[in-house]
């Protein structure tokens, strides 16, 4: 089973780059993040011309995340359903057989003394919350998505120049910690465990791609037993080099399932 998720930041803008991506690859599921479109214009028909069924939720010029995928999902929802802030266009989860997959977009924070910020740590302890009361940490489940924390040195370009940075500092990378620590394993860093391995390259830093100035945000997590089915691993750079591209690129993951 092969999954892959994206920040397309505009399911839109982005959706000639996606649906070569899907019709080169064909991967069992795409998830999907930043979408920035209402339920209404979301491009339905463009993923189920390519044979996938698409779940969705988002809204005009922020979040939204949606999944993608060959067989019809079962359970579908939205949200951490917790009673707090809205939060249905940053989480959708769904099960595939014996996978339960939750696909989500967290806050990026702005500033550290940003509310923002701040809203930020706090989702993260909602989100260790939602898998303590939904899932085990025994079973088959797979977190994936833009999660905008970079968990270590090796997965920003220059951490020294970025400790203070939403998506770098202490607190947002203990506060990811937590949530791995319920019980999830990197599957991309089990097979890459090396330096110079990047998702994000920022639209506002000149030839990034080209000198490798990235971040690794996007990630896919599972739970042990998941993470022993894993055969492969790996981020597919191309569509960044694109015309018009997303400022993230296609994480990938394969599971003998």
């Amino acid at each position: 089973m092969r999954v892959a998720t994206f920040n397309a930041n505009s399911i839109r803008a982005r959706l000639p780059i996606v649906v070569e991506w899907l019709t080169r690859h064909s991967p069992d599921v795409l998830c999907l993040q930043e979408t920035k479109a209402q339920d209404p214009d979301f491009p339905r028909d463009a993923f189920s011309d390519l044979g996938y069924h698409v779940v969705f939720r988002g809204e005009k010029s922020y979040n939204g995340v949606a999944i993608a995928a060959r067989a019809r999902p079962a359970r579908v929802s939205f949200g951490l359903d917790d009673g707090d802030e809205p939060d249905d266009t940053r989480l959708v989860r769904a099960r595939f057989g014996r996978l339960d997959l939750v696909n989500t977009y967290v806050p990026q924070g702005m500033e550290i003394t940003s509310p923002r910020y701040e809203y930020k740590l706090r989702w993260f302890a909602r989100l260790r919350r939602f898998f303590e009361r939904h899932y085990k940490p025994t079973g088959l489940l797979l977190w994936v998505g833009d999660l905008n924390v970079a968990p270590g040195p090796l997965d920003v370009w220059e951490p020294a120049r970025y400790a203070d940075h939403v998506c770098y500092h202490e607190d947002a990378r203990r506060a990811f910690a937590d949530v791995v620590s319920w019980g999830f394993v990197d599957v991309f860093r089990r097979h890459h465990p090396e330096p110079g391995h990047f998702t994000f390259w920022d639209y506002r830093m000149p030839r990034a791609l080209e000198h490798n100035h990235g971040w690794r945000l996007d990630h896919v997590l599972a739970t042990p037993r998941l993470a022993d089915l894993a055969t492969a691993a790996h981020i597919d750079t191309a569509p960044r080099a694109l015309e018009r591209p997303s400022d993230h690129t296609f994480v990938v993951a394969e599971f003998d399932l």
